[in-house]
Order: C-alpha cells, then sequence, then structure tokens
C-alpha cells in the first residue's frame, strides 16, 4: 500500500529533471524547472490522470511495473529506486528474473541521442523506454498493461507495426525473437511472467507455436525497416540493436543514410513529432 510520501517522493524527483536531459523540449512557460504531469507520463508510459492521483495520494496500489517505469522516468540512482519500492509497500524485483531497470549511465547514453529513434527492451522484449523521435517514427506505444506493449506479442498475436519486410527478412525477424525469449527463459527461469508470455503465444499464435517447438534458433543481425509513415511517407532505415552487457538490456537504434530523402524525411518527421509534443 503506497503512502502519501510516496506522491510527495515523485514530484519532488519530477521537480529535479530538467526536460532537456530527459530530450524533451524545454521551450514555454513553465512554473516548475522539471517535468510537467504529462512528460512523465509520456516518459513513463502512464496516462496523465494516474500520475495526477499517485501524486494527490488517490492511487495507493502501484504495481512493481509502474514503480519501475516512473524509477526509469525520473532518472533514479539505484538507492532511490528502492526507496521508491518502498514507499509504494512493494519489494524489489527478484534479481532471478528478467531485469528491466535502466541504469544511469545508460540513460545519459539514450538522454543524448535526442535526433534518433531510440526504444529500450528487455531480454523478454518488453518495452521500457523510449524517446521522442521514435514515438513520432512508430506513434505512441502501448502503455505499461497492454499486451502489445512486449515486440513478440505485438507481432505474432497483436497489431503488429506499419513496417513493410521481405518474406526472408519477417522470418529471420521472427526466428530471432523466438531465439531471444529461448534464451531468456532459459536464463531467468524463475520469471513468472516470462512464462506466460511464453505459453500465451504458443496458443495464440501457430506461427510462434511452430517456431518454438521446431527448436528454432539465430543470432540476431543488422537489418532494414521501411515504415509506412502517414505523415512523411516511406521511410527506409538500418535497425540495429546493442545488448547491455550484464543486464540483458536491448537498445533498438533507427538511423538512415546521411544525405539521403529518408534522412530528410526522419529529420522532418523528428521536428513535426516535437511540435506536437510541445504544442
Amino acid at each position: 500500500m503506497a503512502t502519501a510520501e510516496f506522491g510527495k517522493a515523485v514530484r519532488r524527483w519530477r521537480d529535479r529533471v530538467a526536460p532537456d536531459a530527459a530530450g524533451l523540449p524545454a521551450g514555454g512557460h513553465r512554473r516548475a524547472p522539471g517535468l510537467r504531469r504529462e512528460e512523465l507520463a509520456l516518459l513513463s508510459g502512464i496516462s496523465v490522470d494516474y500520475v495526477t492521483r499517485l501524486e494527490q495520494g488517490r492511487a495507493s496500489n502501484p504495481s512493481a511495473q509502474v514503480v519501475d517505469a516512473l524509477a526509469r522516468a525520473l532518472r533514479l540512482a539505484t538507492v532511490e529506486r528502492a526507496h521508491l519500492f518502498r514507499l509504494a509497500g512493494l519489494a524489489l524485483p527478484d534479481p532471478d528474473t528478467v531485469p528491466g531497470y535502466i541504469t544511469s549511465s545508460v540513460q545519459r547514453v539514450l538522454d543524448r541521442l535526442t535526433g534518433t529513434p531510440v526504444a529500450v527492451y528487455d531480454a523478454s522484449w518488453t518495452l521500457l523506454q523510449f524517446n521522442q523521435p521514435y514515438a513520432a517514427l512508430m506513434g505512441d506505444p502501448p502503455g505499461p498493461h497492454d499486451p502489445d506493449r512486449n515486440g513478440a506479442w505485438r507481432h505474432f498475436a497483436g497489431r503488429g507495426i506499419p513496417s513493410r519486410r521481405t518474406p526472408e527478412a519477417t522470418r529471420a525477424h521472427e526466428i530471432s525473437l523466438v531465439s531471444d525469449l529461448r534464451a531468456a527463459a532459459a536464463q531467468y527461469p524463475a520469471d513468472q511472467r516470462l512464462r506466460k508470455l511464453i505459453a500465451d503465444l504458443r496458443a495464440k499464435s501457430v506461427r510462434f507455436a511452430d517456431l518454438w517447438d521446431s527448436g528454432a534458433v539465430s543470432r540476431r543481425e543488422a537489418a532494414q525497416k521501411t515504415i509506412d509513415h502517414p505523415r512523411v511517407g516511406p521511410l527506409t532505415m538500418d535497425c540495429d540493436v546493442l545488448t547491455v552487457a550484464g543486464s540483458d538490456l536491448r537498445i533498438m537504434i533507427y538511423t538512415a543514410e546521411p544525405g539521403t530523402e529518408d534522412a530528410e524525411r526522419l529529420a522532418l518527421l523528428t521536428v513535426l513529432g516535437t511540435q506536437t509534443l510541445s504544442g
């Protein structure tokens, strides 16, 4: 059961995070130097109404996923994150489960990639964090309780993403997703959420079940994606996935070849997204 101190702590830590440090535009009149509630909501994938109720002490049972999302968005140090969990009346996540916390050193790297679409996933391909260019490219990501927050679920059983791949590239992508989940399940056998995700995918998707049961494995390679964007048209970009040693975080980065029409469209999209956010 979260206490009133939980809301006070969130508000206090929100006030100390500068918008530009979080990759957000800092313009416009601000009553405080830190993040606005709607900005914290955007960064954490939580509704503005829920952030408001948490800060005002009117929502007293935040889940571990919500507390972790707030800790990431607020750039909390390890000891501060532990304190926020205590204030929420929750135990820290089991070290034998898939880790989902973004360390301050990785956060500093992400904060500097303000002009590049970047998303961070855990080892089970659940979206943890994204920046404004990524949201402008892919649309607002699903909320923390939406099954489509998980990339494997979204591909095999959800609404998918607006990308075009060849049949060969699609098969390679699917095998890599299944391989990643297989590796995560072997590394974190105590993670009940991961076991449920795999069971639900096998029940929901024949394609996933066939690949899982076949024992197919592969190594993830860099790939190109063409995103059909409703505002700027198709963008063909390189998609690279970096793995953070010691945490199994996956940093997905989209870039376009400099000097190409794709690069110009991506730059325009980033500007349009910033205008939408600050408007």
